[in-house]
């Protein structure tokens, strides 16, 4: 980060890091619904489900900001002498 704005690269790269650790959340959660699903565990099966599919959108909803990320709200062009 810096004081004019913000270094876009490695706001990518933290998202990044960010969405990585909830998709192994993600993969945790979906094993852990089957297991439960397994063991006859209706509710609990159905709760860890709706827990995945959450974080799933919350997955999209980084994508989303990653690739608004360009956007700007001001009139500021960088251009390179």
């Amino acid at each position: 980060m810096c004081e004019g704005g913000i270094n876009t690269g490695q706001m990518k790269l933290a998202v990044a890091m960010i969405n990585d650790a909830l998709a192994l959340s993600q993969q945790h959660l979906e094993q852990l619904h089957h297991l439960a699903d397994q063991g006859h565990r209706a509710a609990t099966s159905a709760e860890l489900a709706q827990v995945t599919v959450m974080l799933g959108e919350a997955r999209e909803k980084l994508d989303s900001a990653v690739a608004k990320l360009s956007e700007t709200e001001d009139d500021v062009t960088i251009e390179r002498l």
